[in-house]
């Protein structure tokens, strides 16, 4: 099977200790609007995908901590690339583990259905597919009350979603996130 790659880049997700700030600067710069906010996230876009950029507030996170670590928190936190469907996804997924590459989170966003992985130098990067047929509805979903109450998403085994798509349920089973446990900011972490 040849090597499957992402169809686009779609956003950045920045770390900041300048919440505010950023959120105005990119406004500016990019004409950009915000899609969502809530003390810890924002989301922002400029054109019709349902966001570009996001950031995540540290000053609300983290704040205490040296000024190193408040140093080396800022910046990047991972760039997306989105894939045509979820066999798509699901293939490289298949190809990368052959390779003992495994992603360190999965999350169904609700927006998206994303695999994060980490590079050699711990860059992250996050591989995902829109949930939603149009930008229209995502837009819609992330100006819903299930995506102000929960944000981040709910984690899934890829395994068991191999093993269910391989005993026949259809993709668009997967595609809407149906439960709404939140999960906090920090990777992994699911509150109750």
């Amino acid at each position: 099977m040849p090597r499957i790659r992402p169809a686009k880049f779609v956003h950045v997700v920045y770390r900041t200790r300048r919440f505010e700030e950023m959120i105005r600067w990119y406004e500016a710069v990019f004409d950009a609007k915000v899609q969502h906010q809530n003390p810890v996230l924002a989301f922002l876009t400029y054109d019709d995908e349902h966001h570009r950029f996001a950031f995540i507030n540290l000053a609300v996170l983290q704040p205490e901590g040296t000024e190193t670590d408040r140093q080396g928190s800022i910046g990047v936190d991972h760039v997306a690339y989105a894939y045509r469907s979820l066999s798509e996804l699901f293939d490289n997924y298949v190809q990368l583990k052959e390779q003992g590459i495994l992603p360190y989170w999965c999350i169904h966003h609700g927006i998206t259905v994303s695999m994060y992985y980490g590079d050699p130098d711990g860059n992250q990067m996050e591989f995902q597919i829109d949930s939603y047929s149009s930008n229209e509805e995502a837009n819609a979903f992330m100006h819903g009350p299930g995506f102000d109450t929960n944000p981040i998403g709910v984690e899934y085994d890829p395994e068991e979603w191999l093993a269910r798509r391989k005993a026949g349920t259809p993709d668009a089973e997967f595609l809407l996130r149906h439960v709404h446990l939140p999960v906090s900011p920090v990777r992994g972490a699911a509150t109750r």
